[in-house]
């Protein structure tokens, strides 16, 4: 992990462009290949990034971007598309580089990771049609529950969580936003899938498309006796 705090501007050039004027930032250059870079707020999300495959180059500022005050030109270009980040560094105020050595991986709550499972074996009662690609389907900022398709073959990242909060919302908008960046599986859907989801979250997931679904843990392990129920 390289992290850089520097002065720089940032310029992204795709299928949308963005442009972010200079200020101190923080950047972070992952293992993977993968670059990020992030304020002092916006939470934990970053203002913007390049997932891998990609390649990081630094040159030389040409005449004009000397004149501007820049000392180097970092430039990310997506492997798979012609994507491009460009960060144009004017001061470099610290840089740290450690090996974290390799992650364990998120290791979910027992019923959690069991919803996961029991889900993917009956992905079906997420609609007629539905089948599971993967499991733990692995992006540059995590994995996600399952990886789906629905009856038209569109892809469908499904988030599991016991209780369906705000931070389950904003994570699975992450995910959905660099699923829909590689062209072999955009457009991708989203499904927030919990045994309780809270009022608010689920305002928010609608309002970002995102699909509520209330699971039933019963239910998908086959315990669930409608002949017992009085309702």
């Amino acid at each position: 992990m390289r992290v850089v705090i520097a002065k720089c501007s940032v310029d992204y050039a795709g299928r949308l462009t963005a442009h972010l004027p200079t200020a101190d930032r923080v950047l972070m250059i992952k293992a993977d290949g993968s670059v990020l870079v992030h304020s002092d707020g916006g939470s934990y999300k970053p203002l913007n990034w390049m997932t891998p495959p990609c390649t990081l180059s630094v040159t030389e500022p040409d005449e004009d971007q000397r004149a501007a005050g820049f000392t180097e030109i970092w430039t990310v270009t997506q492997a798979k598309t012609d994507d491009r980040l460009v960060i144009s560094i004017a001061e470099v105020i610290s840089e740290t580089v450690h090996d974290l050595g390799v992650d364990p991986g998120l290791v979910k709550d027992g019923v959690e990771a069991h919803l996961q499972e029991l889900l993917a074996e009956h992905i079906e009662s997420l609609g007629t049609g539905y089948q599971t690609v993967r499991r733990e389907y692995m992006t540059a900022i995590g994995p996600v529950d399952i990886l789906a398709k629905d009856a038209l073959g569109t892809s469908v990242a499904i988030e599991i969580k016991r209780r369906g909060g705000i931070d389950g919302v904003e994570q699975l908008t992450r995910y959905l936003e660099l699923l829909n960046r590689d062209p072999l599986l955009s457009p991708v859907s989203g499904v927030f899938a919990a045994q309780e989801i809270k009022p608010q979250a689920r305002a928010l997931a609608e309002d970002r498309g995102i699909r509520c679904v209330v699971l039933d843990y019963d239910a998908l392990r086959g315990m669930d006796d409608p002949e017992t129920r009085l309702f």
